[in-house]
């Protein structure tokens, strides 16, 4: 009696997953450039890391003074959804152009994922042990990560669109 009841929940729960994996499929390949630069949160920006944001990789700080500031645990939050965003920017790109390059937006996906991972990292040795050394160094990997996603999806939009690229440049 039990084991048939198990069963109906978990093809329930499969089905329920499945359906909104393809209605999040069908919303995120629907937007618009403009929709995916609304998405990018400007309430905390990497330009505080670097001098030269958007146009080259690397951070100007130490991890100490990267985790101070990104503002900690906020900065670490806010780079885990634009790195989201700017996935779906790359998956834009090449749905939307012919003659983009796949290595770079290979790259870029890989950045985004890596990203995100190196967030949850921190993010959970934070909730842990607050401000400990392994929290700020995996921040400050993160923060390079994402200058340098930052900068290359820039690099992208400048080759290839580059009408709008001023909209980028003050969304980020």
């Amino acid at each position: 009696m039990i084991l048939p009841l198990l069963q109906i929940t978990a093809v329930s729960g499969v089905a329920i997953y499945l359906g909104h994996w393809r209605i999040g499929v069908r919303r995120r390949n629907a937007q618009s450039w403009d929709s995916l630069l609304a998405r990018l949160r400007p309430d905390w920006s990497a330009r505080e890391l670097s001098e030269h944001f958007l146009w080259e990789e690397g951070v100007d700080a130490t991890p100490d003074d990267a985790w101070r500031r990104m503002d900690g645990a906020k900065g670490l939050w806010v780079i885990y959804q634009n790195a989201r965003v700017m996935l779906e920017m790359a998956d834009y790109a090449a749905q939307h152009s012919d003659n983009v390059d796949r290595v770079v937006l290979e790259t870029l996906r890989s950045d985004a994922m890596q990203i995100r991972l190196c967030v949850m990292m921190a993010l959970a040795q934070y909730a842990f042990s607050h401000a400990s050394e392994g929290v700020r160094v995996n921040a400050f990997r993160a923060a390079s990560m994402y200058t340098g996603m930052a900068a290359r999806m820039t690099r992208l939009i400048q080759e290839h669109a580059a009408l709008i690229l001023p909209d980028f440049v003050a969304a980020m």
